[in-house]
């Protein structure tokens, strides 16, 4: 059965790695890492170039002596992340696997691998900006201003040859399209991704890439069994400029393992093993490059306690308690379980308390709020369960 080959295993990885670089909003940065080099599972050297400046020729001694300085550093991927997948026996037969294991694979890197690697790298790169104090206090009614003055920004560090890019949340990407100012100033421009040649939004040579809100926080929590989610207390970066050669990200795909039914021990089904190593560096020469306009923090204080209540006889109310220093708005929303699957938003609950209905049916119920502040940035409340008994 062709299906467990290695020239199976070796094109699945491919393939996916070349979906990963046309999806992935971040993808490009993969391109800066070609000079990068393995020294080891995790560790990887990035060379990080410094000449001295020119001075004045000597007649009698000749050239001044200037050093060459390269230093190679070495960076630690801290992102080892890895999923099992089985596809059971009786969902296919053996002339359909091969396309069906390569649809359901493709739909996992695009709809999980992804959007982690986006929300992991421009958490970064907006941590770093934070942490060195580049960023600017924005008009979220002039977001064109904004979006000036942080390409101003990056352009009094790198120059006016490099060509930049600027991840806009898609709440201020909305915003800005309908800003009178930039709406002559748009143009579509080419951009390269890998070996993929895209079409983006630009303005004065500056790749426009908007980026949904869930992937524009500027901290998240990776620990979770569900993938990913953002951090407690944490902001949102309304827009992030930077040289599109700024940063480098380093992805090793290990080759997918593929097991048959026969040689699954753990169930009558098709296995896959998809394992990756991903980090973001800046070097050195870099770090000042990169600038936000972060969104003021959202502290969610305090959320109802899960409750228990009769069919029937149902009076309780939900509530949520935030702080910020913009204006907040609230919507609930109800979900599947636990990691917020499925949500629901619920129409006209849209404060800080909702009331549960009173014909609420037996079994177990999840809510939870979400807070905008300023009409952008939001930030989730932890789920609340409800069992009616």
């Amino acid at each position: 059965m062709s299906i467990n080959s290695i020239e199976n295993v070796t094109k699945y990885s491919n393939e996916l790695d070349k979906m990963f670089e046309q999806k992935s909003a971040v993808g490009f940065f993969a391109d800066n890492a070609l000079a990068t080099k393995f020294v080891g599972a995790k560790t990887v050297i990035i060379p990080d170039i410094e000449f001295e400046g020119l001075a004045d020729y000597d007649r009698e001694a000749g050239f001044a002596r200037g050093a060459i300085t390269v230093a190679n550093t070495s960076y630690t991927m801290k992102m080892d992340r890895a999923r099992s997948l089985q596809i059971d026996r009786e969902d296919m037969d053996e002339t359909g696997i091969a396309n069906l294991a390569g649809k359901i694979l493709g739909e996992y890197v695009r709809t999980k691998v992804v959007p982690e690697c986006d929300a992991y790298v421009l958490s970064k790169l907006a941590g770093l900006a934070i942490s060195r104090s580049n960023t600017i206090e924005g008009d979220t009614e002039k977001p064109f201003e904004t979006l000036c003055r942080l390409i101003n920004e990056v352009q009094a560090v790198v120059g006016y040859d490099e060509e930049l890019v600027a991840f806009i949340d898609s709440y201020m990407f909305a915003a800005l399209q309908n800003s009178s100012e930039i709406s002559k100033l748009i143009t579509v421009s080419d951009f390269k991704q890998g070996e993929v040649n895209l079409k983006v939004k630009s303005i004065n040579g500056v790749a426009l890439i908007p980026v949904v809100s869930e992937r524009m926080k500027t901290a998240y929590d990776f620990s979770t069994d569900a993938g990913f989610k953002p951090s407690a207390n944490t902001s949102e970066a309304y827009m992030l400029v930077c040289p599109k050669s700024g940063a480098h990200l380093v992805k090793k795909t290990e080759n997918m393992r593929i097991f048959t039914p026969e040689q699954n021990i753990d169930a009558d089904a098709y296995k896959f093993d998809y394992r990756i190593y991903y980090d973001v560096f800046v070097k050195k020469s870099g770090l000042d490059a990169v600038w936000a306009w972060v969104s003021p923090k959202v502290s969610v204080t305090s959320v109802s306690d899960d409750i228990e209540t009769e069919e029937g006889a149902i009076a309780e109310s939900l509530t949520v308690t935030a702080e910020s220093e913009g204006t907040l708005t609230y919507q609930w929303y109800s979900c599947t379980d636990k990691t917020k699957r499925s949500a629901v938003k619920i129409a006209g609950a849209v404060s800080a308390s909702y009331a549960l209905p009173d014909d609420l049916s037996a079994g177990t119920h999840y809510y939870f709020a979400r807070i905008t502040v300023d009409g952008i940035a939001t930030a989730d409340s932890d789920v609340i369960t409800v069992t009616v008994s």
